[in-house]
């Protein structure tokens, strides 16, 4: 059996490769068709049974489904970019992301892994300055772009699961990896626990590229301050009159997202913790001369705790609807997305220490970060826990000259040796591992 090592230098340039094939084709979550396809076919080839579509996650569980007439316009998208008929079939619907399975066999240990998959509605930059830029792989898709990192998640996630293949012999117990649809929002996670594929699982667990600005090669074993969060659309619906001839007749929707906007943020802040709001979008009106018959907001909550967010949330239903009331408009209000609170064991802390010391990727290893913001794998922690099993969310560092969510966000390649190094030790470390490989 070959060294650990060895096998990581091997399977650097395919996670390089792969990461910027699915850096080029970004894809907005539930519409994840490509990459779904690309990374279902590898795992195929490497001997993992795929579950896909509805067999992947519950349909009536997912949040903030794009419109019938979006995932059509993507399906066919995804069809003329080479997804097999039937593989887009049994996807239709927004129905992406996966599971694979592999059994070795031998009695052991139950191991999840999560890697989330989708982008965000950015446009890239194509400064010379921008890594991916220089070397040529950027986003093709104009507005689209993988600015969080889950272009290198799933790599990762490929590179674990080749790592599994290749060490089968030497491992006991049964793995499951899921490739998360929709994490950006909150949308996704919730589907795939409520099919059952987080039932009877020992040890979970996910990370993230970068968070903060850090150095390679840094990885921190849990994370803790996951804020709960409530993703809301708002519509506002009024009614058109000339601005000039008849004003009195209009039902302005602009005025009372406009004053929903600002009394938002006169939510008094809980003495208990932590709390957010932000609305990030809003669209409203015709023209200048037009009472606008119509109005759109895009909004989140988030609190330090699930108590927390659903006071800011309560808050807000009520400054949406009081708005609406105000100006005389009806108010359509539609929760899209939501993350709960969780808390990592700390056992991993411990563990990846001792995985870690005869790695010549993992240069450090850090107790805790302090994430400060939302993720929907709270869900498979929390799942995961309240049956007994041990759960964590990693973070690997990386230099980050650009945070996320921004249109020149970039990583460090090199982390995703270090990520996968560090999965893969792990699972040697809980895997009842028959012989010694790790050096």
């Amino acid at each position: 059996m070959k060294s650990l090592e060895r096998f990581m230098e091997e399977i650097a340039p395919d996670l390089t490769a792969f990461r910027r094939t699915l850096h080029q084709k970004p894809e907005l979550g539930f519409t994840e068709y490509v990459t779904t396809y690309r990374l279902g076919k590898e795992l195929m080839n490497l001997g993992f049974t795929v579950h896909l579509g509805k067999d992947a996650l519950e349909s009536s569980d997912r949040m903030g489904l794009p419109s019938k007439t979006y995932l059509q316009l993507e399906e066919e998208r995804a069809r003329l970019e080479g997804v097999e008929e039937s593989w887009l079939n049994k996807m239709r619907g927004g129905h992406t992301g996966l599971v694979a399975t592999l059994d070795t066999g031998q009695p052991g240990p139950h191991m999840a892994f999560r890697f989330d998959i989708d982008a965000l509605p950015i446009r890239e930059s194509v400064d010379p300055d921008h890594f991916p830029a220089r070397e040529d792989f950027t986003s093709s898709r104009d507005g689209v772009m993988h600015a969080c990192g889950h272009d290198g998640h799933a790599a990762i996630g490929l590179g674990v699961a080749t790592f599994l293949t290749q060490y089968k012999d030497q491992l006991s117990g049964k793995f499951t990896l899921l490739f998360q649809p929709a994490e950006e929002g909150g949308r996704g996670a919730k589907a795939m626990v409520k099919k059952g594929w987080l039932h009877q699982v020992d040890y979970f667990a996910s990370g993230h590229i970068g968070i903060r600005n850090t150095k390679l090669g840094h990885v921190y074993a849990t994370t803790n301050s996951f804020l709960a969060s409530s993703k809301i659309n708002v519509t506002y619906k009024g009614k058109a009159a000339h601005a000039g001839l008849e004003p009195e007749k209009g039902k302005n929707a602009l005025l009372a997202a406009a004053a929903a906007s600002l009394h938002l943020y006169t939510i008094p802040r809980h003495s208990d913790g932590a709390s957010r709001i932000n609305v990030g979008k809003l669209q409203a009106g015709a023209g200048r001369n037009i009472i606008a018959d119509e109005a759109h907001l895009e909004m989140e909550t988030r609190g330090e705790t699930t108590a927390i967010n659903q006071y800011m949330l309560n808050e807000a239903l009520r400054i949406l609807r009081a708005s609406g009331e105000l100006y005389g408009v009806e108010t359509v209000i539609d929760v899209v997305g939501d993350t709960v609170e969780a808390e990592c064991n700390r056992d991993w802390i411990q563990w990846l220490n001792e995985a870690a010391e005869a790695s010549p990727f993992i240069s450090e290893v850090h107790d805790v970060l302090s994430l400060k913001a939302s993720e929907d794998v709270t869900y498979m922690i929390n799942e995961v826990q309240k049956q007994g099993g041990s759960a964590t969310f990693m973070v690997f560092g990386t230099e980050l000259k650009n945070g996320h969510h921004h249109h020149a966000f970039d990583f460090e390649e090199g982390v995703l040796q270090v990520a996968v190094d560090a999965f893969a030790r792990l699972i040697l470390k809980r895997s009842h591992l028959k012989e010694e490989v790790t050096r």
